[in-house]
Parts: C-alpha cells; sequence; structure tokens
C-alpha cells in the first residue's frame, strides 16, 4: 500500500500496451447466500490483486460468450452483484442472459475484496460545510480534504483510465477474443473508455445511467443538480397523491433546522439529511422509506443518516478514484460560491446533497493531481453500443446519455420513462431491450433511427 502523495508520481505516466495476462484459476465459492453455481478467481494486475466472480452459462451448448458487469461507484463491487444477484441478474427480463453467458463481477482496483482496498481516515467532518460561506470556511474545507487524502491508502493508479486496462487484462486472462459489457452509472464510464481504447474487443456493450466524461465538471455540477431537484419534486408529487402528506414541507423545515440522529448520536446537520434523503430516490421502492422516515426525523432521523452515503464502507474508494476522474474545479473561495449561487438557483429545495457536487467541493485541497480529468474520448470502429438514459434519473440525467451516445460511433439511444437511477434498476421494459440487444448483437433500429423508446407501464 503506498501514501496518497507517494501516488502523485506515478498518476501521470503515459499508459503503455496491455501485457498478456495469465489464465484464470476459477473455484467453486457459493455459499448458503449466493448463487449455487457460483465461482471465483483472483487476478494479478499491475499494482493490485483483482478479486472476480462468476455464473458460467446455464446453457453451455449455447454459449455466447463472457459478459463483464459493473454495478457503478466508483467503489462498487461487481463480485458481489454477480454473487448475490445485484443488477436485477434473477429477473425474468435477465433470464436468457444466464443461459447464455458466463457473467463476470469484478472489484475493481481499490475497491472491495480487491487488494489491496483503498482505506481513509474519517472522510466525512459534520463541522466542515461542503458550502463554505466564507474564506476561512473555504479553507478548512480544503484542509480536511488534504488530510483525508494523506491519510489514505491504497492501491496505485485509482483512476478510470487504469481500470479500463484491468478489464483488458481480464480479457485477455478469460480468453476471449471479444467480450461484452453491462455496465451501470459509474460503470458506463469504465465501459466507454475500454471501448474507446479496445474497440475491436467489444462484441456488445450496455451503458446504462450513462455518465459523459467530456463534461466540464461546472456543467456537470449543475446538471446533477438539477436532476436530484427533479427527482425530489416528482417524490414529493406522488406523495401528495398517495401518502397524502406535504412531505416537501417536512424536508425544508429539516434542512433548516438539522435534526437527532440516534444513529449518529448527535444532532444531523442538513448537509447529512439531504444526502440521507438522496440515497432513497434512486428507487421508487423506497420512496415510502422514505416518506416514513421524513415523518419521524423530527423526532429521530435515523433513518435518513443511516442512508448517507459518507458512512458507507465503499465511500473511501468512491472519494479517492472520484478525485483522480473529477477534480475540484474551483480557483478559490469566491468562485466556490458563485458556482454554489447556481447550484442553489437550479435546485433550490435539494441543493444541499448532489454527487457532483461531492466531487467538486470533496476534491478540493486533493494531495494527488486527477490522473484522469473530464476530456472527451470519442468511441469508433466498436460494434453498435446502446446508451440508456432516464427522463428522471437523480444522478445521471438523460442529457448526459444523449452527449455521450452522440460521441460514440453507431450508437442507439434507449430512453426510458420511470423514475430511479438507471433503467437495469428501475425498468422492466429497459431490461427487455438491454437483454435482447446483449444476446443479439444489433440494437434493433437502423443507424439512421438510432433511437429507442420505452414507454411507462
Amino acid at each position: 500500500m503506498i501514501p496518497a502523495l507517494a501516488l502523485a508520481a506515478t498518476l501521470l505516466v503515459a499508459p503503455v500496451a496491455t501485457p498478456a495476462a495469465p489464465a484464470l484459476t476459477w473455484r467453486d465459492c457459493a455459499t448458503p447466500q449466493t448463487a449455487q453455481r457460483l465461482q471465483c478467481a483472483e487476478l494479478d494486475v499491475p499494482g493490485a490483486t483483482l478479486r472476480l466472480a462468476r455464473l458460467p452459462a446455464l446453457d453451455p451448448a449455447r454459449r455466447i460468450g463472457s459478459l463483464l458487469v459493473n454495478p457503478g461507484g466508483p467503489g462498487g463491487s461487481g463480485a458481489d452483484v454477480v454473487g448475490y444477484g445485484g443488477l436485477r441478474l434473477a429477473t425474468p427480463e435477465f433470464a436468457e442472459l444466464n443461459q447464455r453467458f458466463d457473467i463476470i463481477g469484478f472489484d475493481p482496483r481499490g475497491v472491495g475484496g480487491s487488494t489491496p482496498a483503498v482505506t481513509c481516515g474519517p472522510v466525512h467532518d459534520p463541522a466542515v460545510s461542503r458550502f463554505p460561506v466564507d474564506d476561512a470556511g473555504y479553507a478548512r474545507l480544503a484542509a480536511h480534504n488534504r488530510d483525508v487524502g494523506l491519510g489514505c491508502r491504497g492501491p496505485r493508479d485509482v483512476d478510470t483510465a487504469t481500470v479500463a486496462e484491468d478489464v483488458e487484462r481480464i480479457r485477455l486472462a478469460i480468453g476471449e477474443e471479444r467480450i461484452s459489457w453491462l455496465g451501470a452509472s459509474y460503470g458506463t464510464e469504465i465501459g466507454a473508455l475500454y471501448a474507446a481504447r479496445h474497440p475491436q474487443h467489444v462484441r456488445a456493450m450496455v451503458l446504462d445511467g450513462a455518465v459523459d466524461h467530456a463534461l466540464p465538471m461546472r456543467r456537470a455540477v449543475l446538471d446533477a443538480a438539477a436532476a436530484t431537484e427533479d427527482a425530489l419534486l416528482r417524490f414529493a408529487r406522488w406523495c401528495a397523491g398517495t401518502c397524502g402528506d406535504d412531505v416537501l414541507a417536512r424536508y425544508d423545515a429539516l434542512m433548516t433546522t438539522g435534526a437527532p440522529s440516534a444513529q449518529l448520536g448527535r444532532h444531523a446537520t442538513p448537509e447529512e439529511l439531504a444526502a440521507g434523503v438522496y440515497s432513497h430516490l434512486y428507487f421508487p421502492q423506497l420512496w415510502p422509506r422514505l416518506a416514513d422516515a421524513l415523518r419521524a426525523a423530527p423526532a429521530d432521523a435515523s433513518a435518513l443518516t443511516s442512508a448517507m452515503p459518507f458512512g458507507s464502507a465503499e465511500y473511501p474508494a468512491y472519494r479517492a478514484v472520484g478525485c483522480q476522474d473529477f477534480p475540484s474545479p474551483f480557483t478559490g473561495p469566491a468562485d466556490l460560491r458563485r458556482t454554489a449561487d447556481r447550484v442553489r438557483e437550479a435546485a433550490p429545495h435539494s441543493w444541499r446533497y448532489s454527487e457532483f457536487w461531492d466531487f467538486a467541493s470533496g476534491c478540493l485541497g486533493w494531495p494527488v493531481p486527477a490522473a484522469n480529468p473530464p476530456h472527451a474520448e470519442p468511441v469508433r470502429g466498436a460494434p453498435p453500443i446502446l446508451v440508456v438514459g432516464g427522463e428522471h434519473d437523480p444522478a445521471t440525467p438523460l442529457t448526459w446519455a444523449r452527449s455521450l451516445a452522440a460521441r460514440i460511433e453507431r450508437s442507439v439511444l434507449l430512453t426510458y420513462a420511470e423514475d430511479g437511477h438507471t433503467g437495469v434498476y428501475n425498468s422492466a421494459c429497459a431490461r427487455s431491450h438491454e437483454a435482447a440487444y446483449l444476446i443479439s448483437g444489433t440494437p434493433g433500429t437502423t443507424p439512421q433511427t438510432r433511437s429507442l423508446p420505452c414507454q411507462k407501464g
């Protein structure tokens, strides 16, 4: 494990050709809680050992090949997704994928069971606001983030460009000429970068909940804030008609006062409560629970604070990887405050938490230069790729799917109307299209059409 500052000299090294990888040795690793055909393996890559999990195709005679999956993050465990049925792999829409593919998930370097894992000291300090109102608060935030970065330990080169080369090492290790890919959220960034650099080794690729790494950080910050606001307002309208409650008024009151939290053992800040609400917006099936949590919050906001991203086991990797890909754009206190004013305009209720403000403010003062900052990397020479975006996704706005699809040659854009983050988690229609495309290798429309709709229902 390498101290954060010691990484700086290695992060700016130009990428080199990916060497051949050794073949994987798969072993049975099923438990009573996992799929019974689960197999596991490890793969050594420069600076790390990756954990992999595989579900062999149920119909070997009709096997198409290997389907690599990534659930997002940064910090999400692909191995756990495969082992425990995440990414809706057990749904009827994806049943044929289990028949026809070896489904492989991996923990990216620094994540989950890959070693060494990213570890940091306390990343979140409730006394340090991500919206500093003066120069002293800005200095406190920058100093806190610098100290967090200096305290992080983990593998070298955790940026997404390096992870994309690890995907190529996995392809070589499994002995496939071409791979298929199903990536959600941050998994779309890995997939798009892999396709840009290794288009000849892509058979089919779904990028669901698209992150467009070409967008400047300020644009991404405002887009994400507006998407979160839209999701909060849609939740409030749903609750007005379903649970007969003005949850937006409850939310706004909490943002003024904060609330006690037995789970934290102290008073929760408005920024913390906003983050806990945000996590519930990902899945409409959680909206009834969110309504209950908002009613209970004035007495005890534990249901909200227990959902804060800051407290998750994945958050150190989220921050360490995120600061390599999404560096803070702020040039000083006045610049941050101007951008914060624009965020408040875009999200007058939910402005206290959105993911790209988390990156922009959380990477301020980070001690390691970003190895993979936002930039355009067109995809040419790959088969048609299916890009998926939701009209009301709280984390990855539909505009990002459109802009990403525009720089992927021969791509097709699939849109869905359901609420929630990614179609794979929230739209049976999107899953049906994705499965059909992954099996056939063709996205079901002509290059001239370039789009497919899913209707709600």
